[in-house]
This record gives structure tokens, sequence and C-alpha cells, in this order.
């Protein structure tokens, strides 16, 4: 089991900034791939970012490619999202997601946080 827990969401402005923090804890860490989905209201859970267990390869989903960028620090067990430039239209609950398959995490991940809010006002 890996238990994952986000931080960081708020209310900020169109064009401004946040980062996002997921604590990880449970199996080793450095075994998974970690990742970020996101979920408007009255839509369906988009990917947004996956790393790779070492962090050499990180993937984005196309609304956010070029504004946000994923981190991750195994040593603390953490995983970042850094979004800049952000949008009315990136307002979401963010979830930070695991599994050990580098694919999967992309679509459908065996490992859920409960979210954090993000509001982009306009």
């Amino acid at each position: 089991q890996v238990q994952l827990v986000e931080s960081g969401g708020g209310l900020v402005q169109a064009g401004g900034s946040l980062r996002l923090s997921c604590l990880a804890s449970g199996r080793p860490f450095r075994s998974y791939s970690m990742g970020w989905f996101r979920q408007a209201p009255g839509k369906e859970r988009e990917f947004v970012a996956a790393i790779s267990w070492i962090g050499l390869s990180t993937y984005y989903g196309d609304s956010v490619k070029g504004r946000f960028t994923i981190s991750r620090d195994n040593a603390k067990m953490m995983v970042y999202l850094e979004m800049n430039s952000l949008k009315p239209e990136d307002t979401a609950v963010y979830y930070c997601t695991a599994d050990q398959d580098l694919g999967r995490i992309q679509i459908n991940p065996t490992y859920w946080g409960q979210g954090t809010q993000v509001t982009v006002s306009s």
C-alpha cells in the first residue's frame, strides 16, 4: 500500500503560480512512478503529469505542457507540481497518484491521494 497526501492548493489569480506537494508513505518510494491528475466540476478526471521512479522521464497532458513542471525528491518521498501561468480552466481538484507502471500511471493509476483544490480566478 502507498499513502499519498497532497498540499499546496488554494486560490490564485490568472497568470499566477502555485506549487503542489505530495508526501508518500508505505512501500519503497523509489519503485513507484508518480503523477498528478485533476478533475474539474462536471468533467472527467484528466491526466496532468507523470515522472518515472528515478526522475529522468517526465510526461505532461497537452493542456499543461510548457506551464507545469513535475519533480520528485526520493530522499524526502515527495513529489511536486510547479504550476505557472495559471488559467481559470486549470481550476480543479488535483490528485497525487502512484503506480509501479509508468504507462498505467498516465491512464489509470493504482494509488490516489484525497486531492487538493486549486482555484484560478479571472
